[in-house]
């Protein structure tokens, strides 16, 4: 069910002991409405990628406000409506896909969305040059790229060492949500996130697995999977 232009991944070429990223480069098509989106509205919204430089919310939108961080935000709709639902927050989304860009911004224009700033590069690198240290309210992360053969499971993007940093980003207080259509990476994820010291999960089911939040709506592949009888795994966890 997982769409791979929704899905941060890694590079699928690099060797074992490479940098984290958050990434897989793909191809894709840009519609016009994409391209006219990226030209009129991408200097306004799409955020460019200056190392050493931390990011300034305030100045950024405006105003002092809950900041979320979603990596690979896909062709942005679910992001949009989040933003739509949760207009007292602000967010910020990664995504090298530039069609997913195009289509976020399209998305942004259409509904005068206000509360949306994007990075079209690797949010593994925008979190260590310009996100300043537990500064963020929320982290999400939808339907990341599975890697469904075992032998590339060390490609997922949810492993110990990536959420150590990731956490050093969120505020206490502040939680990390993640999604999947995969039980056995939604397993993983579990068990990844449970181990890590400064987080704790707000699940009450004894399964660990927390309820759909509100504010996240269904994709269409998520509503075509649960049709087909497909399972969908939230976790939220919290930052101690």
């Amino acid at each position: 069910m997982t769409d791979p232009a929704e899905s941060p991944a890694e590079p699928t070429d690099a060797p074992e002991r490479r940098r984290i990223k958050s990434f897989v480069t793909r191809p894709g098509r840009m519609g016009t409405g994409q391209v006219k989106a990226l030209a009129e509205l991408g200097p306004r919204f799409v955020l460019p990628y200056t190392p050493g430089q931390r990011l300034d919310p305030v100045a950024l939108f405006g105003r002092e406000a809950p900041l979320v961080l979603e990596i690979g935000f896909g062709m942005g709709a679910a992001t949009a409506q989040i933003a739509q639902s949760l207009p007292d927050h602000d967010f910020l989304g990664c995504e090298v896909h530039e069609p997913g860009v195009g289509a976020l911004l399209k998305l942004i224009g259409e509904q005068q969305i206000a509360n949306i700033r994007i990075f079209q590069h690797d949010a593994v690198e925008v979190l260590e040059q310009m996100i300043a240290p537990a500064s963020l309210a929320g982290v999400h992360i939808f339907f990341p790229d599975p890697w469904h053969k075992k032998r590339h499971n060390k490609r997922r993007l949810i492993q110990q060492p990536f959420v150590a940093k990731l956490v050093q980003h969120i505020r206490p207080g502040g939680y990390l949500h993640c999604a999947t259509d995969w039980e056995p990476y939604a397993q993983q994820m579990l068990e990844v996130l449970a181990a890590e010291p400064l987080l704790e999960n707000t699940a009450s089911a004894a399964d660990g697995y927390a309820e759909k939040p509100a504010y996240r709506p269904l994709t269409k592949f998520e509503h075509r999977g649960i049709q087909l009888g497909h399972g969908v795994w939230d976790l939220v966890f919290r930052k101690r």
